[in-house]
């Protein structure tokens, strides 16, 4: 039952570009963070620019994370609104090389500023990619609604990544219903669980996520989210210590 956390990196722009060493201060913090977080999870989940606000990239952040640990298994989004062709292989190149476990492949959310779609699509880049042979390399995701039409993305389905990476899910039902479909044509499914906590509630509330049929049973929900689809992502993002607590919590069921 391999249960992994999402993090944001941190960003690089505040009200102007953050200077080296607030940067290094930033990203101290949060190597700290993945210690603590890593005692009690199996893998680390890195955002890439959440709402198009520039973040350190997710693959720098991957690379610090593997050099302090070796078996932690280490996924992140890379977002194809913001590259072509060329620069989305690059990225996959510098990941393979290193030691990143998977990428979750993904148009992301339009930046406040300056051009807002290169063109490519998440779906037509994993099968290039999967075509060229790298997803025999690294593991390729798409992204999945946590309630998708099935015929609506047979594009995605037809594009054989690896796996799927849904939005946050509300019940059990809906990750069943995602697993029974894709499962037995060979894919992985990772379910994305948002924690309730009232500093969580904007991030609920900008997902339109109701979080009500779990908020009173939060590691029994996750437990039976994991054992359905085998893994499971964590996210928080507002409120680090509830996740902390609960994935130890869930260590301790173990």
């Amino acid at each position: 039952m391999p249960i992994r956390f999402e993090i944001n990196p941190p960003k690089v722009i505040q009200d102007s570009i953050l200077s080296h060493k607030e940067l290094e201060e930033s990203v101290s913090k949060l190597k700290q963070r993945i210690v603590d977080i890593s005692q009690n999870c199996d893998g680390i989940h890195l955002t890439d620019s959440v709402l198009g606000v520039p973040r350190i990239s997710p693959i720098t952040v991957g690379a610090l994370i593997r050099k302090k640990d070796q078996h932690l298994k280490i996924t992140a989004s890379l977002r194809t609104r913001d590259r072509n062709l060329t620069s989305l292989t690059q990225s996959l190149c510098d990941a393979l090389l290193l030691g990143l476990n998977g990428m979750l492949i993904l148009k992301g959310d339009a930046p406040p500023a300056g051009p807002k779609d290169s063109g490519l699509i998440p779906s037509q880049a994993v099968k290039h990619f999967k075509e060229i042979g790298f997803r025999e390399k690294i593991d390729l995701f798409l992204s999945l609604p946590n309630y998708p039409d099935f015929e609506k993305i047979q594009k995605k389905i037809d594009a054989e990544p690896t796996g799927f990476v849904t939005q946050v899910i509300h019940t059990e039902d809906e990750v069943a219903r995602i697993v029974d479909k894709l499962k037995p044509q060979g894919f992985k499914v990772i379910p994305v669980v948002l924690l309730p906590s009232e500093k969580n509630k904007k991030s609920a509330e900008f997902l339109r996520l109701d979080w009500s049929n779990y908020q009173n049973r939060v590691t029994d929900f996750i437990e039976k989210v994991a054992n359905i689809s085998e893994s499971v992502i964590l996210t928080s993002p507002n409120d680090f210590t509830l996740a902390k607590s609960t994935l130890e919590q869930i260590k301790e069921s173990r």
